[in-house]
Parts: structure tokens; C-alpha cells; sequence
């Protein structure tokens, strides 16, 4: 898990940086983004498991590189949508002040973008690493087909758990994780909340910051203070060097010979996007028929409709929690280490007691299994609403107190408009999120019990069990297209709506 998060920190230093600067790489990478983040690891897992194998035959190697890879399919997708929303939303005055410096790209970017970045950038790190235990189950135990690959880890010991209806052993998986949690919480996190404290935008001096005792040791302690001291000269000297990036937000160039490339450009990825298409359309069409796709465009209907209420469910719960928790420092460095174990405990886990209750009462599956889908990714929007609450002015909040702003204004005119981009980048993740936890919630198994809720997920469930690779690409194809419709309609006016309204502020 700590092998994907730094390979998932490296990808959004480099693939959200590309798509913020470049409008014409942001016209493939944040569509292409959006379907990553949401078709399921399953599905990614059916054709990288064999080509990992295959690159390191008879070695166990190979399966530790698709674990990882499949963990981080689960932790990359929110950080880079949070780094790319702080590009985007960068207050005017401070862009206006990185150039009046003449600052080159390199060091507006160390100096000025990934500080502003990095509180929201932080706790999507903890949320990602959090949500990596929901998958670690199906990274580390994976079947395809009739192949079982099993490798030694807590997921392949709890899906076996799961498997032997040993409530014992899931007890105690539940232990090791909540030591493990508490560890990673004290010794890496806590110390990144505190440090990062620093960053926040704002014009007065906070009356409370986050502590860490670990921080607080490594600033104290002379032998690491010789030992770290060489190692900051070399990183501030490495931010300081004037090296150009081949990508800014200010385009140069004549109006008509940009107007030229942009279309040459799009041309040329829609040329692309219609070779894909006509491939898979002639390779589908020697397996599957058009009763196939409309069962799965049925099946995907079902799943979105699922997607929409639980996004607006858990938004209406955790907004105004996570404004609460985020406006208290002290009550936020509280939560953290609760609302990270919250997060990583694996919903997985919850499914027999759901199976059990479902079965005992003779309830619907379709319905009962949908708040499955949520309970591994609802804390998405808890934790980018804890980010943007907690890096809120607070000048803004004394300006709000000193005109007695009433409550409801309060809400509709003060902390939503200044929450609202972590909001979004919350949202985006946790919709997606849904979308990828629909392969193991709508097909919940616990013994020889299987529930069977229906829905896109369930649908390409069965096809990954029966090792059918074409319904499969249909299933993923499907979810791909609802998931592109969804934020092009949705999702992406409301982020250019809330880049508007910052760069106006």
C-alpha cells in the first residue's frame, strides 16, 4: 500500500499538472481520468494480472506488481482530481504575484502551486490510503476465470475468512488493521497535517494549529537536525533552479495559429477515439449481439440511479459534519485518526452481517445491497469538505462574524462558495468511487450465500467468474460511457463554475 501511494503521488505531480496547464492535453486526461477512476478493479484486474505473471514467470514477483498496481487504481484517481482542482483555483493575487517575481515554471510550481496544493492534496492522500484497504481484498486474493491467485497479505486472509464464515479470524483482521492505522496515523500523517499547517492561504495567524509529537521530535532533535539539514539545502536548491515547464496556463502564440493546432488537435483525437470504437465494434461483433448491449446499458441505468441517490444521501450527511470538524483544529486533529479507520475499514467486511439481515427478514436485494456501494467511498466528500473547511481563511470567518451574518446566509454565501471546489473534487471521487465499489456490492457472497442486487457491477461480476473477456470490455465500455456522460453533464460544469467563481475572488 505504501509502494502505490508514492507511485500515486509521483502520477499526480506529473498527469494533473499536464491536464491543468494544457488545454489540449485537458481535453483527453480529465475525461480519460474520470472513466479510470470508475471502472472497476475488477476489471482492470481480468487483463493486468496475466501480464504481469507473464512478465516475471514462475517468480512471485509478478503478482506483487498487479497488487500494487491494483492498489493503486484505488488511490491515485482523488489525488489527482484534488491537485488538479488547486491548479485550476489558485486565487489571483497570489498568480499575480508569482509573476510579478518572475518566477520560471519550475519554481512557480514548487514554490507556489504545490504549497497551495498540499493541505487538500494531504488528506486525499490519507483518504486514499484509507480506501486501499477496501481493495486490498481483491488485489491480493483474485480470481479470473478458473485461476485463483492467492498472495499473503491481510485482504487474501480476510477474503479467506469471508470464504470460511470464520467471524473469529474477521474479528482479529479488524485488530491488526486498527493497530496498523493508529501506526501509519501517528508516524506519517499526523506529522504531514502539522507540517503542512503552514500552507494555508491566509492573511492572520491561526489561533490553533495541528501538532505532532513526531514533527515536534525531528525539529527538536540535534542528531536529526544534522542529518535533515543537508538533505532541505539540496530540495530548496533544486526548488530554486530557473527551469522552464513545457506546459502555462497563458498560452502564447498568434490567436489563429493556436485556433489551427486546437483543431488539428481534436481532430486528431477524435480520429482516435473513432478508430477505438470501429476496433471494438468489429471485434464485439463476432461474440456479442445487440440484446447484449442492451442488457447492459439496463443494467448500467440501475447502477447510475443507485450512484445519484447515494452521492446526494451522503452529501446532505457529511457537508455540514465536515464544516463542523474542519472549522475546529483541535476537534479536527481529534477525528482524523476516527475518521481514517472509518474509511479503511473494508465494507467488505460489513457484507455478512448484510447478507445475514437481508436473508432473516426476506428483504430486496436490489435495494438493500445499493448503501454497500457508499460506505467505502462516502468518506471522499467528508474528507475534501474537511480540507477545504480547513483551509478556509480566517480572515473571511472574522469578516463573516464582524457583520453578524445569519446562519442561513452564512451557509449559502460564506462556507459553500469556499468549500465548494473540495466539494466537487469529493464528490467526483466518491461518485466514482461508487461506480468501481459496484463490482463487490451488487454480488455479495458469504459461504454458499450469494445475493445477487443486480446492476452494472453485478453484471460484469458474472462475466469476470465465467472469464467472458467480451461482456466484460462491454461491461467496462458501458460504464465508461455513463460514467463520461455523467461528469461532461454534470460534474465539469460545476467545476468550471467553481474555477470561475475563485479566479473572480
Amino acid at each position: 500500500m505504501l509502494a502505490a501511494l508514492i507511485a500515486s503521488l509521483l502520477f499526480t505531480l506529473t498527469y494533473a499538472t499536464v491536464a491543468a496547464k494544457s488545454r489540449r492535453a485537458e481535453t483527453v486526461l480529465i475525461p480519460l481520468l474520470d472513466v479510470l477512476q470508475s471502472v472497476p478493479i475488477l476489471g482492470y484486474l481480468s487483463f493486468t494480472v496475466v501480464f504481469f505473471v507473464s512478465l516475471f514467470p514462475g517468480s512471485v514477483l509478478g503478482l506483487e506488481l498487479a497488487s500494487v498496481f491494483a492498489i493503486f487504481t484505488s488511490q491515485a484517481w482523488n489525488m489527482a482530481f484534488s491537485f488538479y482542482q488547486s491548479l485550476k483555483t489558485i486565487p489571483h493575487d497570489l498568480d499575480e504575484a508569482n509573476r510579478s517575481f518572475r518566477s520560471s515554471g519550475w519554481q512557480r510550481f514548487w514554490r507556489l502551486e504545490v504549497p497551495f496544493a498540499m493541505p487538500g492534496l494531504i488528506w486525499n492522500m490519507m483518504m486514499s490510503m484509507s480506501g486501499g484497504w477496501f481493495f486490498v481484498v481483491a488485489s491480493e486474493a483474485i480470481s479470473v476465470g478458473d485461476v485463483q491467485y492467492t498472495l499473503p497479505g491481510i485482504g487474501s486472509y480476510v477474503a479467506r475468512a469471508i470464504q470460511d464464515r470464520n467471524l473469529a479470524a474477521v474479528g482479529w483482521a479488524i485488530g491488526a488493521m486498527t493497530v496498523t492505522i493508529f501506526i501509519y496515523d501517528q508516524l506519517m500523517f499526523r506529522p504531514m497535517v502539522a507540517w503542512a499547517d503552514k500552507f494555508r492561504f491566509e492573511q492572520w495567524a491561526a489561533v490553533t494549529t495541528p501538532r505532532s509529537w513526531v514533527l515536534d521530535l525531528f525539529r527538536r532533535s540535534p542528531p536529526l537536525q544534522i542529518v535533515g539539514r543537508p538533505i532541505g539545502a539540496g530540495l530548496h536548491m533544486a526548488a530554486h533552479a530557473r527551469l522552464q515547464l513545457p506546459f502555462s496556463f497563458h498560452p502564447q502564440g498568434r490567436p489563429l495559429v493556436r485556433r489551427l493546432g486546437d483543431a488539428a488537435w481534436y481532430g486528431l483525437v477524435l480520429l482516435l477515439i473513432g478508430y477505438c470504437i470501429e476496433t471494438l465494434l468489429r471485434i464485439a461483433a463476432h461474440t456479442l449481439t445487440w440484446r447484449d448491449v442492451a442488457d447492459a446499458f439496463s443494467n448500467g441505468a440501475l447502477t447510475l440511479a443507485r450512484v445519484v441517490i447515494l452521492v446526494i444521501v451522503a452529501t446532505l450527511i457529511w457537508v455540514p459534519i465536515g464544516v463542523y470538524v474542519g472549522l475546529r483544529p483541535k476537534l479536527a486533529e481529534k477525528i482524523q485518526p476516527i475518521a481514517q479507520f472509518l474509511a479503511a475499514f473494508p465494507a467488505n467486511l460489513l457484507f455478512p452481517l448484510a447478507v445475514f439481515l437481508i436473508v432473516r427478514f426476506g428483504l430486496a436485494p436490489k435495494i438493500w445491497l445499493s448503501p454497500l456501494m457508499i460506505l467505502g467511498t462516502q468518506w471522499y466528500i467528508l474528507f475534501n469538505v474537511i480540507a477545504g473547511a480547513t483551509a478556509f481563511p480566517g480572515d473571511f470567518r472574522e469578516a463573516a462574524a464582524s457583520f453578524r451574518i445569519r446562519r442561513p446566509t452564512w451557509w449559502r454565501h460564506v462556507i459553500l462558495p469556499g468549500i465548494f471546489p473540495y466539494y466537487i473534487t469529493g464528490a467526483i471521487t466518491a461518485s466514482g468511487g461508487a461506480w468501481n465499489a459496484s463490482i463487490v456490492s451488487e454480488i455479495v457472497t458469504w459461504g454458499s450465500t450469494k445475493l445477487d442486487g443486480s446492476g452494472l457491477g453485478a453484471y460484469i461480476a458474472r462475466m469476470t467468474e465465467a472469464g467472458d473477456y467480451p461482456r466484460i470490455a462491454l461491461g467496462i465500455a458501458v460504464m465508461s460511457f455513463l460514467v463520461i456522460a455523467m461528469n461532461r453533464l454534470v460534474w465539469r460544469p460545476l467545476y468550471r463554475f467553481a474555477e470561475l467563481r475563485t479566479r473572480l475572488d
